[in-house]
């Protein structure tokens, strides 16, 4: 009778044991959506701001992060307002005024449709001269803007 009741205690062990196992993934599942999530929406610190074939920016070791403004780019060709061609380089070269009226006049127009925040980041092309940067900085300052900032490419600090 004790045989039996081992016997048939192990018969049951073996049956379970054939059995195949599986793995409840509706939990791991809902982890891994969690993770994913939380490492979008934390991933990016900075402001993304839009490339330009043309334009080879700067590098810079500073540590401060970028904030959100009008974007100008100033290629060896155009000078661009979010994208949009407003004069090219040649014409503003061959001014003899210190500012580029049209892109004067294009932030102006920016600002009345956007938000009053009176901040501009240039990105120009590493090659520019300077006088053509100081034409359009000097735009934007008789366009009213308080801050304006140099775009730059973010490198490693090689000392400490």
């Amino acid at each position: 009778m004790i045989a039996a009741r081992r016997a048939n205690r192990m018969a049951r062990k073996h049956k379970r044991a054939k059995r195949s196992v599986s793995i409840n993934l509706v939990s791991l599942m809902d982890i891994f959506t969690i993770l994913v999530f939380f490492l979008l929406v934390n991933s990016s610190d900075g402001e993304v701001l839009p490339t330009h074939n043309s334009i080879a920016l700067p590098e810079s070791v500073s540590e401060e992060n970028p904030r959100i403004t009008v974007t100008i780019m100033v290629n060896e060709d155009s000078i661009l307002l979010h994208g949009k061609v407003i004069e090219s380089v040649k014409t503003l070269l061959s001014s003899p005024d210190d500012s580029s009226e049209s892109l004067v006049m294009a932030l102006n127009e920016n600002q009345r449709r956007s938000l009053p925040a009176k901040e501009a980041t240039i990105m120009g092309d590493r090659e520019i001269p300077y006088r053509l940067l100081k034409k359009v900085i000097a735009s934007c300052t008789q366009a009213g803007f308080e801050r304006i900032s140099l775009a730059v490419l973010q490198v490693k600090s090689e000392a400490g």
